[in-house]
């Protein structure tokens, strides 16, 4: 096993209401040598767990559980935690798009989405980040 691949490991937390795309999502993630120690199905689950990982990505359905959805949700872990935000939904209608984007995501991917796909997202997604992350420091 990776053992001291896995305690580099980025760690991610997948936002999604839909248990089996959620344990999916996580085995698929982990599979790629992430951390994805829990997963959350809504708003107040999603603020719960990074506080308590603090993930480096969120992986975010816009559509969840509660009476916040994943935009007004990724809207509030960016402000709060500063950490980059992916989604990953089955809408990509102007409107769903239109409000994403006033979030500032590092990426929007539409359901059924590639595994290769995925993976290529989250990577850039985290190397922008830390790009950001390091320049702001100068």
């Amino acid at each position: 096993m990776r053992a001291n691949h896995v305690s580099t490991a980025k760690t991610i937390l997948v936002v999604e209401d839909e248990r089996i795309v959620a344990r999916d999502l996580q085995h698929v993630l982990s599979d790629f040598g992430y951390s994805v120690p829990a997963t959350a199905a809504s708003s107040e689950d999603a603020m719960r767990l990074a506080a308590e990982k603090c993930p480096d990505l969120v992986l975010m359905d816009i559509r969840i559980k509660g009476q916040r959805d994943g935009i007004e949700t990724a809207a509030i872990l960016r402000e709060r935690f500063g950490v980059p935000i992916v989604y990953l939904t089955a809408h990509a209608d102007d409107d769903a798009v239109a409000q994403a984007k006033k979030t500032e995501p590092y990426g929007y991917l539409i359901k059924p989405v590639r595994a290769d796909e995925l993976r290529s997202t989250i990577e850039i997604a985290l190397y922008k980040h830390e790009m950001e992350r390091r320049l702001r420091e100068r």
